[in-house]
C-alpha cells in the first residue's frame, strides 16, 4: 500500500511537471507580505489644464502598470483613476520608484496626461491607460498606451529622455483609414542589454504585438510610426488566437515587452476564458496570464505555447474590486539578478511577484 501511494505521488508529480515547459520562465512567488505595494490615495493632488480645477488623480484605483530598471532602480510607470465619474473615471500615469523592486515612493503629480493638446480628441474624457516601456540604444524611453475618448481605444506612442517629461507622438497607426480602429496592448520586441530591455530591429525592421482580443503584429522603422500586418482583405492578421476549452478561449492581450532570446520571441499575454464574458461567479473564470515562444527570425511564427496559465488571482485582492477575478501583467524587469513580475489586481491595485533567475 505504501509503495503504491509513492507510486501514484511521483506519477502525479510527472503529470503536473508536463505543464511547465523548458523555455517558460521560472515559477513566480506573489510577494504575500508586502502585496498590494500600491492603491489609491486620496491625499495627492493634480491642477488638471482640462478641467482648470484641482483634483484627487489618483483617488479611485490604481493598476496596470509597466517598469524599467534605471539607474540602479526600479520605476514603475502606472494607470491612476480619478473619481470624477467621467466615463468611470480619467486615467492619467504615475510614477514611483523603488531600491529594491517591492517597497515603492510614488510621486505626487502624474508625468503624462490628457490636456489641451492635439491628442485631446483622442485621450479624453477616458484618458491615457496601460503604460509600457521600453528603450532605444541612445536611452530614450518608448511609451505605448492607450487613449480613450469614452467611446473608442487607440493605441498611441510617446517618448521621453528621463521618465519625467514626455512628447506625444500621435497614433501608432497613422494611416487614415485607421484613425477609428480599436487598438491597445502594443508590447514592443527588445533585447536585453544587462538591465535594459532595449528595441530591437528583425529583418531591418522594429516588430510590436498588441491587440486585446487576438494578438496581432506590426513593424516600423522608427517606433513611432507603425503598420500592421494585414490579411487578404486588407484586415488586422491574426498571429494568435483564443483555445477553445482552455483558460485563453476568450481573449488574449499583449503583457510587458517581449524579448528575444536563444530560443526565440518571448512574450508573456494576458487572457481571459469565455466564463468570465458570461459573468460567472466560479472563481476559475477570470483573467489569467500565459506565455508564448516565436521564432526570432519571423515574429509572425510560434514556435510554442505554454499548455496553461502560470498566473492567475486567487488572493482577496486580485479577486475583488473594479473588475473581479483579474490579475493583469504589464510590467516585467530583470533586477538584481531576479525576475521582478508587476501587475493590476482587479483593476483596483497593484502587485509584485518575484522570480528568481
Amino acid at each position: 500500500m505504501k509503495k503504491s501511494l509513492i507510486l501514484l505521488l511521483l506519477a502525479f508529480a510527472s503529470c503536473r511537471n508536463t505543464t511547465q515547459q523548458a523555455w517558460q520562465l521560472t515559477e513566480f512567488v506573489k510577494q504575500d507580505s508586502e502585496n498590494p505595494i500600491l492603491s489609491a490615495v486620496d491625499t495627492t493632488t493634480f491642477n488638471d489644464p482640462i478641467l482648470q480645477k484641482t483634483i484627487n488623480w489618483e483617488a479611485k484605483d490604481v493598476y496596470n502598470p509597466s517598469a524599467v530598471v534605471r539607474d540602479g532602480k526600479v520605476y514603475l510607470l502606472y494607470r491612476a483613476e480619478d473619481t470624477l465619474k467621467v466615463v468611470q473615471g480619467t486615467s492619467r500615469l504615475g510614477l514611483a520608484v523603488s531600491e529594491d523592486g517591492i517597497h515603492f515612493k510614488r510621486q505626487t503629480k502624474p508625468v503624462f496626461f490628457p490636456a489641451n493638446d492635439f491628442m485631446k480628441k483622442y485621450e479624453y474624457p477616458g484618458g491615457c491607460e496601460d503604460p509600457r516601456l521600453v528603450e532605444t540604444e541612445d536611452g530614450k524611453y518608448i511609451l505605448t498606451y492607450t487613449a480613450y475618448d469614452g467611446k473608442t481605444a487607440r493605441l498611441c506612442i510617446a517618448s521621453s529622455l528621463n521618465l519625467q517629461n514626455w512628447t506625444k507622438e500621435g497614433l501608432a497607426f497613422k494611416e487614415p483609414k485607421n484613425e477609428s480602429l480599436w487598438s491597445k496592448s502594443g508590447a514592443i520586441i527588445c533585447k536585453k542589454v544587462g538591465e535594459r530591455f532595449v528595441a530591437t530591429k528583425i529583418n531591418g525592421k522594429y516588430w510590436m504585438y498588441w491587440g486585446d482580443t487576438n494578438l496581432f503584429l506590426a513593424s516600423s522603422d522608427n517606433l513611432t510610426d507603425w503598420k500592421i500586418l494585414e490579411d487578404e482583405s486588407g484586415k488586422p492578421k491574426p498571429i494568435v488566437k483564443p483555445r477553445d476549452d482552455n483558460f485563453d478561449s476568450w481573449l488574449v492581450e499583449s503583457g510587458p515587452a517581449a524579448f528575444i532570446r536563444n530560443d526565440g520571441i518571448f512574450l508573456i499575454y494576458n487572457s481571459a476564458n469565455k466564463g468570465f464574458q458570461n459573468k460567472s461567479k466560479d472563481s476559475r473564470n477570470a483573467y489569467r496570464a500565459g506565455q508564448l515562444l516565436f521564432d526570432k527570425n519571423d515574429p509572425s511564427k510560434i514556435i510554442d505555447r505554454s499548455k496553461t496559465f502560470f498566473f492567475e488571482p486567487d488572493k482577496p485582492y486580485e479577486l475583488e474590486g473594479q473588475v473581479n477575478h483579474v490579475v493583469f501583467v504589464e510590467g516585467l524587469v530583470n533586477f538584481k539578478n531576479k525576475w521582478f513580475l508587476y501587475y493590476g489586481t482587479a483593476d483596483s491595485k497593484i502587485a509584485v511577484a518575484v522570480s528568481k533567475e
